[in-house]
């Protein structure tokens, strides 16, 4: 059975994906209130202005990335979290207008591909989005490549998630189905946060008997 499936999507679109998706998160940001930029966001631990911050670093050049991983003793996620909530010091309204600035704009962090922007993207903005009630569509055509991309992400970035295993995971709603087990079926949008680690926040939307073994 097949547990790393190729999804692609051609690199104009996936730009053209992340630019739309950038500029529907900074619509939605400029909605909020400074309650809603310190409430909890999906992550443990991080508010949703320091996903917000992590987002607006997404083209940090070279020389900063090997400082912030030299401050992290060499561990990405460590670098990952600390590097935003130092960023996060900054106003809300410059946090917004550095990532509507990023489109149109093809550069990104050393080191990663434009899916790992995409996949940010698509991700932290439910992160912010689900417990703030706020409403925010994922387009199928991208959460494909997305999941694919977390299922087959090589060290050390690979470090960044948790490793889902003893499951099938199967999309209602696209061609997509990764991994050997139990079944877990559910749209790609939730597979994708439970590839991420989100599970919690999509638990009511998964289905098969499977799900008991995700924790």
């Amino acid at each position: 059975m097949d547990q790393r499936p190729i999804d692609t999507l051609p690199t104009d679109a996936v730009w053209a994906t992340i630019d739309a998706e950038r500029a529907d998160l900074a619509g939605l940001l400029d909605d909020l209130s400074p309650d809603e930029w310190a409430h909890p966001s999906l992550c443990a631990g991080w508010r949703v202005r320091d996903v917000v911050a992590h987002l607006a670093l997404a083209q940090t050049g070279p020389g900063r990335a090997t400082l912030d991983l030299v401050r992290a003793r060499g561990s990405l996620p460590r670098m990952i979290h600390d590097s935003a909530v130092r960023h996060a010091v900054a106003p809300p309204e410059q946090l917004t207008a550095e990532i509507r600035a990023m489109v149109g704009s093809r550069r990104r962090a050393p080191g990663v591909t434009p899916m790992e922007p995409l996949l940010d993207v698509l991700v932290h903005g439910q992160d912010v989005a689900v417990p703030l009630g706020r409403e925010r569509h994922m387009p199928v055509a991208a959460a494909v490549p997305a999941a694919t991309r977390v299922w087959t992400m090589p060290w050390p970035m690979s470090t960044t998630f948790p490793r889902v295993r003893g499951v099938r995971l199967v999309a209602t709603d696209a061609d997509w189905s990764a991994g050997e087990g139990d079944i877990v079926e559910a749209p790609i949008e939730a597979l994708l946060l439970v590839l991420t680690g989100r599970t919690a926040a999509v638990r009511d939307r998964l289905a098969g008997p499977g799900v008991a073994r995700l924790r």
